[in-house]
């Protein structure tokens, strides 16, 4: 009896057995595990700060609005307070931009300066629009919208991770539109001013500054978030302390549980590479 060829993984030559046979030898090429990358906890737990700082930021807007409702705060106070924010930032902006080299045009203050007065004159010119755009909408629909809205802006955020979830005009533009719907809620035209001025500063400008920092001062980022989860929680307490409390304990969560849950979830990650995957085509 003559001794049988060694099967080959092709498919122009007939081996005598299905087009979709497999030997032994198939699984020898099975490889686990190639790009698992290892997390160290506090590692996580810094860069957890991403999230924690969306959140953060978020809180502090929804306050601002509730302080506005409950007549609590000035709109005009408040424009003022975010052009004065808006210049340190914009002059952090500046110091970071020598730190970073970037590649393409560079924008200069002439053209930032265009753009913040075009944004400036048409959204105060819109804002009487926005004070009765909803008037015939419940104000409960107004909020769920709202809250709907806030969530995809978190879910949608960019946090520096790389997954096809990630779309920061989509985040954005929910910020956007959950503002408008608050500020049709609002008295009147400054304080709709005053809510789509705010949420452009909180979803727009100051995510792409924390990144900027981040690039340019890497150490800025535990002060930061310190920073910022201490001022959303004071300042939630100050509107309710119940909501002061769970805005702690949700960042406390997100903080050191999640990280914790991350790494205890590590070894049970088990990916499988082999001659079944696609080929990758490599362009020089």
């Amino acid at each position: 009896m003559a001794a049988r060829k060694k099967w080959r993984k092709i498919l122009y030559e007939d081996q005598g057995v299905p087009d979709n046979y497999v030997d032994s030898s198939f699984l020898d090429e099975m490889k686990k595990n190639l790009y698992t990358r290892t997390y160290s906890y506090w590692s996580v737990v810094r860069n957890s700060g991403e999230v924690t700082q969306q959140i953060s930021s978020l809180c502090l807007f929804v306050v601002a609005y509730i302080y506005m409702y409950n007549q609590k705060l000035s709109p005009q106070l408040l424009v003022v307070a975010m052009a004065a924010v808006t210049m340190v930032g914009y002059l952090i902006k500046l110091y970071t931009d020598h730190v970073i080299e970037r590649e393409g045009p560079h924008r200069t203050v002439l053209d930032d300066l265009k753009t913040a007065v075009i944004f400036t004159g048409f959204s105060f010119g819109l804002s009487p629009v926005l004070v009765s755009l909803t008037e015939t909408i419940s104000t409960d629909t107004i909020y769920a919208m709202t809250t709907v809205m806030l969530l995809a802006n978190l879910i949608f955020h960019d946090y520096g991770a790389s997954a096809a979830m990630v779309s920061e005009a989509l985040s954005l533009n929910a910020g956007i539109f959950a503002s408008v719907c608050l500020a049709s809620r609002l008295h009147t035209t400054w304080h709709a001013f005053a809510t789509v001025t705010l949420s452009l500063l909180v979803f727009g400008l100051w995510p792409m500054l924390r990144k900027q920092m981040k690039k340019a001062i890497p150490g800025s980022q535990i002060g930061m978030t310190l920073t910022l989860c201490s001022v959303s929680i004071v300042a939630l307490v100050t509107v309710s302390a119940v909501a002061g409390v769970l805005g702690m304990l949700l960042l406390l969560f997100i903080t050191f549980i999640c990280p914790a849950w991350l790494i205890s979830l590590q070894p049970y990650k088990d990916n499988i590479y082999g001659p079944w995957d696609e080929a990758v085509i490599q362009t020089k």
